[in-house]
């Protein structure tokens, strides 16, 4: 039985609380992840932007130096998509995650995919990726000079999905592009320390709860995980939405005030607390979702506005001048205009201090 009905106030100021959005933290860029579970890093500049905006003084060359130093790796992750993760996190929960990856392999390729050698490509991959350290297209070539008469990128992926692989630094620095080289994480980490599926649950709740069944495998990708997560769910507290749905948290966390201040913040493109629940509604008013979600799986830029999504944004670069471009949803007052204006100047400086100009653009959608 539900104990508590919370408000949709209530989510949203509880999820900015847990995602380090109500307030800046001091906190280690690490330690930030690990609490974030990964930040999703399909081009390499959202991570950083995602830190920045949650954390205070936080450097660029931080985490550039993190993934230099193997602390954090860029790796297929949760959704089958990449993600910045910590290494102890990475060898933590890869094979717990490893279902999200093969199931992304039969959704990409179909009968492609089914009937591979699964084993046979891993021996010829595993080697070759741990001595060459290869680009993708490279992976793809290899193994069609040993099965001429497969689909290169079928093989490929399939190594994706069943061998656990991160990339190779500068692959997911600020502004390093997206060529990427891979090699095996083993090689890379060291061995292993697998957990399991209800301790990436709990994670999940406390980065993202209250939340339900569907919600967690809306982030991860993965289906048909009640049954599994059936022993688990006695030990949480259970609150119930305004529309009637169970939700489960940690009993030791607290559901934040619904008057709690929400400060203006940027959230980068693909930023997990747009996507990390089946129902957005607690951060993204549904009728704005396709101004956000656009065609081919791109999720821009946005603005938050007392704690909802309320505008996009994108940074325009000319030569050394940086110009941002918010878009509101709809008119807002002066005292919130010149939040962005502040706000946004300080993400300029962030994305380049020594810019010849800084510009804050703002206009409204149609």
């Amino acid at each position: 039985m539900a104990e508590t009905r919370l408000t949709l106030r209530q989510l949203n100021r509880t999820l900015l609380a847990r995602q380090m959005l109500l307030e800046r933290r001091e906190a280690h860029p690490v330690a930030a992840t690990e609490h974030l579970i990964a930040l999703q890093s399909q081009i390499p500049n959202p991570p950083y932007i995602g830190l920045w905006t949650r954390l205070r003084l936080f450097e660029r060359g931080q985490l550039t130096e993190l993934l230099a130093s193997r602390e954090i790796v860029r790796a297929p992750w949760v959704r089958s998509t990449l993600h910045l993760v910590s290494a102890a996190d990475h060898q933590r929960f890869q094979s717990v995650i490893q279902p999200a990856l093969v199931r992304g392999l039969r959704s990409f390729f179909g009968a492609r995919g089914a009937d591979l050698n699964i084993e046979r490509l891993l021996s010829i991959a595993k080697p070759f990726l741990e001595s060459n350290q290869p680009s993708i297209g490279a992976l793809r070539k290899h193994l069609q000079e040993h099965e001429p008469e497969l689909n290169k990128e079928a093989m490929a992926y399939a190594v994706r999905s069943h061998l656990p692989l991160v990339q190779i630094p500068p692959s997911g620095s600020w502004g390093a592009g997206t060529r990427a080289t891979y090699t095996t994480a083993d090689s890379w980490l060291g061995p292993a320390n697998p957990s399991d599926l209800p301790s990436l649950f709990r994670r999940y709740l406390a980065a993202y709860g209250p939340a339900d069944i569907m919600d967690f495998q809306t982030w991860t990708g993965m289906t048909h995980l009640k049954s599994q997560l059936a022993p688990t769910l006695a030990d949480l507290v259970v609150y119930q939405s305004e529309s009637g749905r169970d939700m489960y948290d940690l009993p030791e966390l607290t559901i934040a005030a619904p008057d709690s201040i929400a400060p203006l913040r940027f959230i980068p493109e693909y930023d997990n607390i747009l996507i990390a629940h089946r129902d957005r509604s607690r951060i993204l008013p549904d009728e704005h979702r396709k101004k956000v979600f656009l065609s081919a799986g791109r999720v821009i830029g946005t603005v938050l506005i007392d704690g909802f999504v309320g505008a996009t944004w994108n940074v325009k670069k000319d030569k050394r001048s940086l110009t941002l471009n918010v878009k509101l949803f709809e008119a807002q007052p002066k005292d919130c205009l010149r939040a962005i204006e502040e706000e946004g100047n300080r993400l300029l400086q962030f994305f380049d201090e020594e810019a010849s100009s800084h510009t804050v653009v703002i206009d409204t959608y149609d």
